[in-house]
């Protein structure tokens, strides 16, 4: 199945790995984590989002993407799409 993420972008829910909400961005880490996955091209079009626009993050296997859409209301999409 699929899970509409906003801006026309939809991703498999099998390749989720993870989802992180806005706050999570503010960790030392995790920044790190993004610019080092943004420095070898695993960042799907990131210059494009207004950093105030992005609510969560969803890290697959082979690309991490930003989502206009709360980290809760992604969750809440994927288990609808699995009692299907």
């Amino acid at each position: 199945m699929f899970i509409h993420i906003g801006n026309d972008v939809v991703v498999r829910t099998k390749d989720i790995i993870m989802i992180l909400n806005k706050y999570a961005l503010a960790s030392k880490d995790t920044s790190d984590f993004l610019q080092i996955a943004k420095e070898e091209g695993f960042v799907v079009d990131d210059d494009s989002k207004n950093p105030e626009e992005i609510k969560s993050v969803l890290i697959s296997e082979k690309k991490i993407v930003f989502s206009p859409i709360s980290s809760t209301t992604l969750l809440k999409r994927s288990n609808f799409l699995k009692e299907l």
